[in-house]
């Protein structure tokens, strides 16, 4: 995503740019991996900070993306390059030596957001497709074709939390049986004229988007797995740094770093487990854009940063 910090100069602002150097705490000859390259906003922080024997390693699904990591990254000796999804970070042998650090940027980005042929906006009209891959699986068009009427309520529902989930899936599926819905503009209309009358806060489509890339990306499945890959391959001290923009992901987020750093509740009636040993320490607790980024770039609105250290594991 996009927020407020350093790289003015090429377009892109990135989300919470000085606190997330401050979390990841880059030493000069550590391995960082960004799973989440973007238009490497953060990943020149890194590199910045980086000596001759550091190494950042960079992933991205988007095409686009990892083309601008290569333009502008790829002859530089300490960097090393792959797309992908970073669920499949534990699959990569680069990252197998050990990691100082990892960071995941999660959500869209202002680039996929701000070009309507990508699909992502409701704002801007274009191919209904919203894959961060557009390569792989199937588009939003594609999806919203033959999905019932249930499995797209449910979708609005878990994914986006969408109250009018109902009315919006049956007005699809009505919508479709008379032409089918392959533009953002198409969905978007369709979604607001069936929306209650009234003050709204935010567009009325903008949950229902949400959810359907949420549910094409499998975003959250990814995030679970990026975690646990993530919690293998850092070292001992190492930092990891999730930035999410909606309650879905910091809640997988929070929970994951609970998890390994507090010892469960007990439970009276069963046996006393093992003695816990933490293996995560949370780094503060969760961090959001100050007043100046959000007046820069009001996409950060929404940001929440949380950073947790690998601890020694017992012996």
């Amino acid at each position: 995503m996009t927020g407020g910090g350093a790289d003015i100069a090429s377009g892109h602002l990135p989300v919470m740019w000085q606190q997330v150097m401050e979390g990841l705490r880059v030493v000069e000859n550590g391995t960082y991996l960004d799973g989440t390259f973007g238009r490497g906003g953060h990943a020149r922080g890194v590199l910045q900070r980086l000596g001759g024997g550091g190494r950042l390693l960079l992933m991205d699904k988007d095409p686009e993306a990892i083309a601008v990591a290569e333009r502008e990254f790829g002859t530089d000796p300490r960097v090393t390059i792959r797309r992908g999804s970073f669920a499949d970070l534990a699959n990569w042998d680069a990252a197998q030596n050990g990691l100082d650090g990892v960071l995941f940027d999660l959500g869209v980005s202002s680039p996929q957001l701000d070009v309507g042929e990508r699909g992502f906006s409701f704002g801007k009209d274009g191919p209904l497709d919203m894959r961060m891959d557009p390569d792989s699986g199937e588009s939003a068009a594609q999806w919203l074709a033959r999905a019932s009427e249930q499995e797209i309520a449910d979708v609005l529902w878990t994914y986006g939390e969408e109250r009018m989930s109902r009315r919006i899936a049956r007005a699809i599926v009505a919508r479709r049986a008379q032409q089918p819905i392959t533009r953002t503009a198409d969905l978007a209309q369709v979604i607001a004229s069936n929306m209650p009358r009234g003050k709204h806060d935010i567009h009325p489509a903008t949950r229902s988007f949400q959810a359907i890339r949420i549910h094409i990306n499998r975003e959250l499945d990814d995030l679970e797995r990026g975690l646990d890959a993530a919690y293998a391959n850092l070292k001992t001290g190492g930092r990891l740094a999730v930035i999410s923009f909606h309650s879905l992901e910091d809640r997988i987020v929070k929970r994951f770093i609970a998890r390994h750093a507090k010892a469960p509740p007990a439970n009276r009636r069963l046996p006393a487990a093992e003695s816990f040993v933490p293996t995560l320490r949370a780094i503060g607790d969760a961090q959001k854009a100050d007043t100046a980024e959000l007046a820069a770039n009001p996409r950060a609105r929404s940001a929440v940063l949380r950073v947790a250290e690998k601890l020694e594991a017992a012996a």
